[in-house]
């Protein structure tokens, strides 16, 4: 096994690192750098990255990639993790989703060293991590209040990507074709495949999200035969889903759900309420398809029109390759209005 070079560090055989990739300076004189985390097997494997807080409010990946990091299967890694918990750090540290020019930075790749600061961090990222890995997987959450049930979301047509998303065995797995300039599509491109993990809510930790991507991302190290298998089951059987839509509130007032993520629903199924503040009408709220709930709002207020429940068409995991081809581009959570 060779030694690892990322930025100016060397990282031998065995040996772990954290390196510190310079960014920019803020106006205070405060030095701003990309933090990579070097996880160097011993033995020749695969090269990975792991990525958190591409949208710096979405912060459960941090916490994801911590205990990664922290699992004792990592001791006896073949290959390479690149781990990257915060790529975002402007939005990080003022809990928001973009970056100070407020571009998002999951449109701005693959970057460029001259172009705006959000390009010139989509730029080092990608130049020195990606580009470096054969996979990796990227880590998401639902909008500000709103939640996602863990979901992996990935291409059509992609049987190398399907097979990593079966081993990583979330509850449910969402085709969802590629956005221009996001980091899926950019590193697609250069041959690297990447998983997209959504969960939970932005600026919130999720257990039940966390530990569903903790298992799901060591599950998949292990198939691509990076570390030994991992004890425990996924959180339930896998379904896929090739199509989903939002139930938007009928009338503004007070929202009170019957469901929860998670919870199958039928067609023309009772979901919710919405009642008027004085308590003089209500008006249901009614799922328009058979599905799973794969998001909801967690807000009570809710103007009309209001996105609430969003409904996948789930079916069985074993009839993916029949329903690829109706496959659309899923909006950013943000991007729901």
């Amino acid at each position: 096994m060779r030694v690892f070079t990322l930025g100016e560090a060397d990282v031998q055989p065995g040996q772990r690192a954290t390196v510190n990739l310079p960014v920019s300076v803020l106006s205070n004189h405060t030095h701003v750098a990309l933090p990579v985390h070097v996880v160097h097997g011993e033995q020749h494997g695969p090269v990975i990255f792991l990525s958190g807080a591409i949208h710096g409010d979405e912060i459960q990946g941090v916490e994801i990639i911590r205990r990664i990091l922290n699992h004792p299967a990592l001791t006896r890694l073949k290959g390479t993790l690149l781990a990257v918990p915060i790529v975002n750090s402007f939005g990080f540290l003022n809990h928001t989703r973009y970056m100070p020019d407020r571009r998002d930075l999951n449109r701005c790749f693959p970057g460029s060293d001259r172009g705006s600061l959000a390009s010139q961090v989509a730029d080092i990222f990608f130049r020195e991590v990606v580009l470096k890995c054969r996979f990796g997987i990227d880590f998401h959450t639902a909008a500000l209040h709103r939640t996602n049930l863990p979901q992996i979301r990935l291409a059509p047509d992609e049987p190398e990507l399907l097979a990593m998303a079966e081993a990583f065995a979330p509850p449910v797995i969402l085709l969802s074709k590629l956005r221009e300039k996001s980091l899926r599509l950019t590193a697609g491109e250069a041959g690297v495949k990447v998983l997209l993990y959504e969960g939970g809510e932005a600026l919130r930790f999720d257990e039940l999200s966390i530990d569903a991507a903790v298992r799901g991302a060591l599950r998949v190290m292990s198939y691509l035969g990076m570390i030994d298998p991992v004890a425990g089951k996924p959180l339930s059987s896998t379904v896929f889903s090739d199509a989903s839509a939002w139930v938007r509130a009928p009338e503004s007032g007070i929202l009170h759900t019957t469901r929860r993520i998670g919870d199958r629903v039928g067609k023309q199924e009772v979901v919710g309420v919405v009642a008027d503040p004085l308590g003089t009408s209500s008006l249901p709220l009614v799922a328009e398809e058979d599905g799973i709930i794969v998001g909801r709002t967690n807000l009570p207020i809710v103007n009309r029109g209001d996105a609430v429940f969003h409904i996948a068409r789930a079916r069985p995991l074993a009839t993916i390759k029949e329903y690829g081809e109706e496959a659309a581009a899923l909006a950013d959570e943000d991007e729901i209005i």
